[in-house]
């Protein structure tokens, strides 16, 4: 996936800062319990006609186009998870050049996926957005050098070349100045040939996304050294869910049911990789989207790595204050927040 830090990610991914988003949620169309639903991309296979309309519509917005990145959320609309759970769910289809912001404020949005980045810059600058779940715990983005540019050590990006997508600045601008490292920042879109052909000496990846594409590019990941920024002490969370705080006020059962059948739908996700793939990669050509069965393979191993990890695997909920405390800090040090919002006020559980 590829975002880009402030609205739906003209470039790489979509998110604000467009840093790196997807978000989204009602600000007057939660209660509207009436309003017409729009056909569903994802079609629930187990729901029949009559059994839809006795259940909840929801709108939900991911930060970018189709892909495995999403398949808990395909899943649970395919496999009847949310139905179980009352709820018939549309999943918001990727529109260019219509930002998550946009979206949000118009009050087309119950729950969406958003970046924790972008979910503070939007709530410091007003919207009325809550945290309600917080699958993410680990950062998946690194920084890459070739092992032939004998850039081995943080130290040594000093005076280099790195490139960043447009929007996404904020973490390693934060990066280099806590390591006190002079590297020049590049813009790049959302492909990686400038770093292939040497034009940058670093350049920014996602471990479930971008990493995986320059391996299928000709690099070996013996030929690359990686730094992850969750290891290096700026661990920016992505994936969290989030909606109106008022929804989280007016109707809890609601909000956990909603965690709890996405958390469903990417167990079955994880234990059904083949269905789960086929399924997404049929959402992905019906939208005339480009697709790499490989690629989206190794997309769902590494979010089963980042979202249900170890021998007795389980969600994580949790949204720990430090790492709120560390990307506000971060936010409002480049002058993109005045204030940073209350951690009580941000982050309003609905899972214990």
């Amino acid at each position: 996936m590829t975002i880009s830090i402030f609205n739906v990610f003209p470039v790489k991914f979509p998110l604000t800062l467009i840093i790196m988003v997807g978000f989204a949620f009602v600000l007057n169309g939660c209660s509207e319990s009436s309003r017409k639903a729009p056909e569903n991309d994802v079609p629930a296979s187990q729901q029949s006609v009559s059994e839809t309309k006795n259940l909840r519509h929801i709108e939900f917005l991911p930060y970018w186009v189709p892909s495995v990145q999403f398949a808990g959320y395909y899943m649970g609309v395919e496999k009847g998870i949310y139905a179980k759970y009352g709820m018939d769910v549309h999943i918001i289809p990727y529109i260019p050049f219509i930002t998550t912001n946009d979206l949000i404020k118009q009050g087309k949005v119950d729950f969406a996926a958003l970046w924790l980045l972008n979910a503070v810059e939007l709530k410091a600058s007003g919207t009325d957005i809550v945290n309600i779940a917080q699958p993410s715990a680990r950062s998946s983005l690194m920084l890459v050098t070739k092992k032939k540019s004998g850039i081995d050590k943080i130290e040594k990006m000093n005076g280099k070349k790195c490139g960043i997508w447009s929007g996404y600045e904020l973490q390693p601008r934060s990066l280099f100045q806590k390591y006190k490292i002079d590297c020049q920042l590049i813009p790049i879109g959302s492909t990686n040939n400038l770093f292939l052909m040497d034009g940058v000496d670093i350049t920014a990846a996602n471990w479930f996304d971008e990493y995986h594409t320059l391996i299928n590019s000709g690099l070996n990941p013996d030929e690359m050294n990686t730094f992850f920024f969750s290891d290096l002490g700026l661990n920016f969370l992505e994936d969290g869910i989030y909606c109106s705080s008022e929804m989280r006020k007016n109707e809890p059962d609601l909000c956990r049911n909603f965690v709890q059948a996405t958390f469903e739908g990417w167990k079955y996700a994880f234990e059904h990789p083949d269905e789960t793939i086929d399924f997404v990669i049929s959402i992905l050509q019906k939208a005339r989207l480009p697709v790499n069965k490989v690629h989206q393979k190794w997309m769902l191993d590494r979010y089963r790595d980042l979202y249900y990890p170890g021998e007795n695997p389980s969600f994580n909920t949790v949204l720990k204050q430090e790492d709120y405390d560390f990307v506000g800090k971060a936010l409002k040090d480049g002058n993109l927040i005045r204030e940073i919002p209350s951690f009580g006020s941000f982050y309003q559980p609905v899972i214990k």
